[in-house]
């Protein structure tokens, strides 16, 4: 990991007073399994806290770790019971079905370039280029993924970029150029940055 951030210090100013400031690089992964992306669609367009409850109770419903076949005996009105929306039940159903039915492998994720990881999730229903940007990172491991569509990197380049407005994805590759090939990294430190007071 030093490689990593001796790249980013040297490559980018910016992206270098902020891992001053936010110190050591402490990224949490999960597995690349079934219940990750599960999990992941739970959490989509929630706060943490009321993600984590709702998740909890579905879980307990489901059975922890999550696999296709513990969401398949889950009728919709324990689903809807748990705080789970109609879409997001739809969701989770249709990712069950087609990891339970073969479609999914997600043993041979590891085996594809981060292109064909986002063709063959986004495959499944709910899930677009963001949660599967989310699942390279923090479940492959993939060190140099551009999450154009993520919120608070776009905020964070604001800010800290000094743009009048959020970057478009063009703006966001074209800044992130000199981060490769690690801007998964330089992402994280962004994140990072917007919970720390940074000048």
């Amino acid at each position: 990991m030093r490689k990593a951030i001796n790249h980013l210090k040297k490559s980018d100013p910016i992206i270098r007073e902020i891992i001053n400031r936010v110190g050591p690089y402490r990224i949490e992964y999960g597995d690349p399994v079934f219940h990750s992306l599960a999990e992941a669609i739970v959490y989509q367009q929630l706060n943490g806290k009321a993600a984590f409850t709702i998740f909890k109770r579905f879980a307990a419903l489901a059975g922890e770790p999550l696999t296709p076949e513990g969401i398949m005996r889950v009728t919709d009105q324990q689903m809807r019971s748990a705080g789970l929306s109609k879409q997001k039940t739809s969701y989770l159903r249709d990712l069950a079905q087609r990891t339970h039915h073969g479609e999914l492998n997600f043993s041979g994720l590891a085996n594809l370039s981060d292109e064909e990881v986002i063709e063959h999730l986004t495959q499944v229903k709910g899930i677009g280029v963001w949660t599967a940007h989310m699942f390279l990172m923090f479940s492959l491991r993939r060190p140099n993924v551009l999450p154009t569509g993520d919120f608070g990197v776009k905020m964070a380049i604001k800010k800290h970029y000094k743009k009048r407005k959020p970057p478009n994805p063009k703006q966001m590759e074209k800044i992130a150029k000199c981060w490769e090939p690690y801007r998964s990294v330089a992402c994280w430190y962004l994140w990072r940055s917007l919970d720390i007071k940074t000048v």
